[in-house]
């Protein structure tokens, strides 16, 4: 079998409601952007993947095509080494991976999960926020998350003044003295339209110690850069909160410099973002030798959650983080390119079971979006 084309898809959905996301301060979204590639094989099977976020700005067809076309999909060693060389050129590409693992099950009639060895039972999720908001707006959603089953919520705490970020969490605590909370910073990237001091050492810190003494965290997610490995670890050992972090960090390379150093309680790859499928299942291997927690980042777009959801099903991670912002991001919102959205049922997702990443596209509305 060999891949004999590449479609893409630039696509840009209207969201029923804005959403201000926690790491674009004073940004106001009311658009979902995602790039959708689709390789052909000469088997007549097709595989499908997508970029979002930034990349999902970006034309790089003819890159994927010179680097692609001509390749086995069944030969995922070879097309990674084909991807390591284009990661020099254009934008991450580990999502082409993916779509070869698409074709390699549908190819095998079975679902990426059970290809790796994985269970098709539903995953624990947490709630995962988008949006710094007020104890009031986020003690009513807390009590909707819970009622829908989640056992864990995850908040935002992003900015110059993480005071009010904290006073949250507070309160939340008193009301919910069981309920698993993590803290996500958002200071491990940057994204171009605004600027947002990073912390310091010492602001990390302080924010660590508000965490401890609030109790039941379960980590404390990206308090500085991806890069600062020893910042990290040092960190790391004057708190009791774990620290996570790896979503955007490129590369499996970057998680073994996290674990040389001893940066990270939680390593938290994306498999369409940082690693691929076959490297996320390697950093999963890292973090049982050592003894550290493997929680993926999903946030991204339908089959992006859908990759790393696979991955979660065939590493027997604790948790899955389930993006879920109403009223601006919903699962329709999130998974607007799938026939049906992935939905939670009492606070567990289970993997799609279909062949291959197991989920079907609605390309009529594609191909009406698609302004490629």
């Amino acid at each position: 079998m060999e891949i004999t084309g590449v479609n893409q898809y630039h696509l840009r959905y209207g969201m029923d409601d804005s959403f201000r996301p926690a790491w674009k301060p004073g940004h106001e979204q009311t658009e979902h952007e995602v790039l959708l590639f689709e390789l052909e094989t000469d088997a007549g099977i097709s595989g499908v993947a997508t970029a979002s976020g930034f990349a999902g700005r970006i034309d790089y067809l003819e890159l994927a095509e010179l680097f692609l076309v001509g390749e086995d999909p069944r030969d995922i060693d070879r097309v990674r080494d084909k991807l390591d060389t284009l990661n020099l050129w254009g934008p991450r590409p580990w999502h082409f991976e993916v779509a070869c693992w698409d074709i390699v099950g549908k190819d095998a009639g079975k679902p990426v999960y059970e290809l790796l060895g994985g269970s098709g039972d539903p995953v624990p999720a947490y709630a995962s926020t988008g949006e710094r908001r007020g104890v009031d707006e986020r003690l009513a959603y807390v009590e909707e998350r819970v009622d829908e089953g989640f056992e864990a919520v995850k908040l935002r705490c992003h900015g110059d003044d993480p005071g009010p970020d904290l006073e949250v969490t507070r309160r939340i605590r008193e009301a919910y003295p069981d309920l698993t909370l993590m803290m996500d910073a958002n200071m491990g990237w940057s994204v171009p339209m605004v600027e947002v001091e990073p912390w310091s050492f010492g602001d990390a810190l302080g924010v660590a110690r508000e965490l401890e003494a609030i109790g039941g965290i379960g980590w404390l997610e990206e308090p500085l850069d991806r890069r600062n490995y020893d910042g990290l670890a040092r960190l790391r050992e004057k708190t009791d909160v774990p620290i996570a972090g790896g979503e955007f960090n490129d590369g499996v390379h970057h998680f073994r410099e996290f674990v040389k150093h001893g940066s990270l309680d939680v390593l938290q790859p994306d498999a369409v973002l940082a690693t691929g499928v076959k490297g996320a299942l390697t950093v999963a291997g890292m973090a049982d030798t050592h003894g550290l927690e493997f929680a993926p980042h999903t946030w991204n777009d339908g089959l992006g959650f859908v990759a790393n959801l696979h991955v979660l099903a065939a590493t027997g991670a604790r948790w899955c983080e389930y993006p879920i912002e109403p009223p601006g991001w919903t699962p329709e919102t999130r998974d607007f390119l799938l026939e049906a959205p992935v939905t939670a049922e009492n606070g567990a997702v289970a993997p799609p079971d279909g062949p291959g990443l197991g989920v079907e596209l609605d390309w009529d509305l594609i191909h009406d979006l698609d302004e490629s």
